[in-house]
């Protein structure tokens, strides 16, 4: 099995060893980025610390529900708010249900219901005590809008998990009212299992569920297999290698998506809104814009190539994040912020011209960004998953 400089930090980081490697990335990116502002960049971006005392936060995410609430995702299975600067009332406690060993295990990931407010429903995606991917619907509580009942739990999906690594996470509600579910490729090195391309496989793809009919869940009628007979009905797109966080620009629908490299290249893909199923993003044909399996001559016919990457000597782990929509800061409007969670260097990237992008580096975290997260009015914070604090986004002049 291959074990990544990512997958020492992170073992270090559950187990409480010194932070070694962490302060290494660090300063190397520090080093990297201090004073090389590129000189079109038209905003000032730096980090204001909002929130501590979290344990291994992994996510960060809003309600919707007018509340202006935040809540916080944490690896060992609880989610908390953020109040008043700090950790504040826990939200739901499930850390029986599940395994938060290892080092991409646990409780990965949280999505509310658009109609919260009304149904109060939410979900959550966390690795159980066998090591297997399961998504859960939870409600909250009758009588206290600051705590779930975690009698509640309604089970949506379970998908076996042949490793303890790659296991995605990420679940978000599209602008089309259903469920997507971002899911690895099953772990290991190089996609052992072939589960990239393999369409009668969970693994490895995006899917798409309506969690508002069937039971537990409908497939929608736009979904590319919805008959299974060329695949199964509940993927989306396939090609993945282990999407780490995506998200849908609030204001044009389009869903961006980080997805972490093997050994060259990390990478972020657009996927526009209205654009049909089953597109294919390449694992393991191809590992960003480079062939990977074969290493040259790969066939990339119908492949969708990234619109950012970078090659590891600037990271190991990229954490996809969001396009500001908030109202704070303009000059940020509609730049995708993205991370690398080892090196802690940051990137903004923004559209030029149809289909054209610029990439700029614009300074360094100076902490493992395991997350970026977004309030319910569009500000953009970054989760510090070794120090456990969340921090805002701004533009400081």
């Amino acid at each position: 099995m291959h074990v990544s400089k990512r997958t020492v930090l992170v073992i270090a980081l559950v187990l409480g060893v010194a932070f070694t490697f962490g302060t290494l990335f660090t300063r190397a990116a520090q080093d990297a980025s201090e004073g090389q502002r590129v000189a079109n960049l038209a905003f000032s971006p730096a980090l204001e610390k909002v929130g501590e005392g979290f344990t291994l936060p992994l996510f960060l995410t809003h309600a919707g529900d007018g509340s202006g609430r935040i809540f916080v995702v944490e690896k060992g299975g609880t989610i908390a708010l953020l109040e008043d600067g700090r950790r504040g009332a826990v939200f739901l406690d499930i850390q029986d249900r599940l395994r938060a060993s290892g080092y991409e295990q646990g409780l990965l990931g949280l999505a509310f219901h658009p109609n919260y407010a009304q149904n109060g429903y939410f979900y959550v995606n966390y690795t159980n005590r066998q090591g297997h991917t399961v998504v859960e619907r939870y409600s909250v509580s009758a009588d206290n809008p600051k705590r779930a009942d975690p009698s509640s739990a309604k089970r949506i999906m379970l998908i076996e998990q042949p490793y303890a690594n790659h296991n995605g996470g990420m679940i978000a509600f599209g602008p089309d009212g259903f469920l997507y579910i971002g899911m690895g490729d099953g772990g290991s090195a190089n996609d052992p299992l072939g589960a990239g391309q393999n369409k009668q496989m969970l693994l490895g793809k995006i899917l798409r569920v309506d969690v508002d009919n069937g039971d537990p869940y409908a497939i929608p009628a736009g979904n590319p297999y919805a008959d299974g007979r060329e695949g199964l009905a509940e993927i989306w797109s396939i090609g993945w290698r282990n999407p780490w966080r995506f998200s849908f620009d609030r204001l044009t629908g389009d869903k961006y998506i980080a997805d972490v490299g093997q050994n060259r290249i990390e990478e972020v893909h657009i996927e526009r809104r209205g654009a049909p199923g089953g597109l294919n993003y390449g694992w393991n044909i191809m590992e960003g814009s480079q062939c990977f399996a074969p290493r040259s001559g790969c066939n990339q016919n119908g492949l969708q190539l990234p619109i950012a990457e970078y090659d590891h000597s600037k990271g190991i782990s990229i954490t996809g994040g969001y396009v500001y929509r908030g109202s704070a800061f303009p000059r940020m409007q509609g730049i995708y912020f993205f991370a690398d969670f080892g090196s802690t260097r940051m990137w903004a990237l923004r559209e030029t011209s149809a289909n054209r992008w610029e990439q700029t580096e614009i300074m360094s975290a100076r902490f493992p960004v395991s997350s970026f997260g977004e309030d319910e009015a569009g500000e953009l914070y970054l989760v510090d998953f070794g120090g456990g604090t969340i921090h805002r986004l701004i533009d400081q002049e």
